[in-house]
């Protein structure tokens, strides 16, 4: 059966200061932010009514905006609390969450810094971004046809969603091909990371993941590295080559949706997801706290 469209639902989604109902959440075809893609969000996880570094998601938020050259109108402690209201509105627990800020319809053209900045936060379940069965035992990877900008072409360091498209297309490529998601280089030909996740590999014990300068170091890749080095495990950001990847004997993604999720195969390079991948999986799992059976 085909997934419930996401504009027609029953629930609440908080849009600029109040609670509507999910239906009635609209904006004019005229706005800004879907002609001009002057528009940044997040993705967060709640487990047990709390929001995994919810603050931290908050903040990155309204830099974005400012990087996108607009500014959010409500503080990361109001944006706190509506993502707590819209949760409890909808009576969830454990779900995903999703605050969006874009450029109003005042104005039509490049140029519209007197637009007006608009917040909505929406919230459903959502157990698990990959097919959890493929999930347990690794996901297979597509090299995408696109890269990563160079950030002197694009503000790569926003969570903005025009940044978004070449991902997408990348996705349904992989998947038309028969893979889960694809593996993005940088402008520069080097590893940088999936279409909507960061990547980790496993050599000699230690984790090797590829530096954050032209792409978003995620806040589920920091608490990862985090995580790694309290329990003594080697992490080193660096520059990766593709020729490199054979040279790795596990690998795992990293990202809000993915969460931890092992990786199986890049094209035709094959990786037997063990026991780092397993043990970064249980220690995200704890950090977390309450998970839902499906994931």
């Amino acid at each position: 059966m085909a997934e419930q469209p996401f504009d027609d639902r029953d629930g609440w989604i908080w849009l600029d200061g109040r609670m509507v109902p999910w239906r009635d959440a609209k904006l004019h075809v005229l706005t800004h932010g879907l002609h001009y893609a002057s528009s940044v969000f997040e993705g967060e996880r709640a487990y047990g009514g709390v929001i995994f570094k919810s603050a931290e998601h908050s903040r990155r938020l309204k830099a974005s905006a400012r990087i996108l050259d607009f500014e959010i109108p409500w503080t990361v402690d109001e944006i706190g609390a509506a993502k707590a209201e819209a949760l409890k509105r909808n009576d969830l627990a454990d779900a995903y969450v999703r605050p969006v800020a874009w450029r109003g319809s005042e104005i039509m053209g490049v140029g519209a810094a007197k637009s007006a900045s608009h917040l909505a936060i929406a919230a459903w379940p959502w157990a698990s971004y990959f097919d959890p069965a493929a999930r347990m035992r690794g996901v297979r990877l597509d090299m995408a046809e696109y890269r990563r900008p160079d950030p002197a072409t694009a503000p790569a360091l926003a969570k903005a969603g025009g940044l978004y498209m070449i991902c997408t297309l990348s996705r349904h490529r992989a998947e038309r091909r028969g893979f889960a998601d694809a593996l993005m280089l940088d402008w520069r030909g080097r590893v940088a990371e999936c279409t909507a996740a960061n990547v980790f590999f496993v050599k000699d014990g230690a984790l090797h993941t590829p530096i954050a300068d032209c792409f978003l170091s995620g806040i589920t890749r920091a608490t990862v590295i985090d995580l790694a080095r309290a329990r003594g495990v080697t992490v080193v950001e660096r520059r990766i080559l593709p020729e490199e990847l054979a040279d790795f004997s596990e690998c795992f993604l990293t990202g809000t949706a993915a969460e931890v999720t092992p990786v199986s195969a890049i094209g035709e390079v094959a990786y037997a997801p063990g026991a780092a991948t397993a043990a970064i999986m249980d220690a995200y799992a704890a950090a977390t706290g309450p998970r839902r059976a499906a994931a």
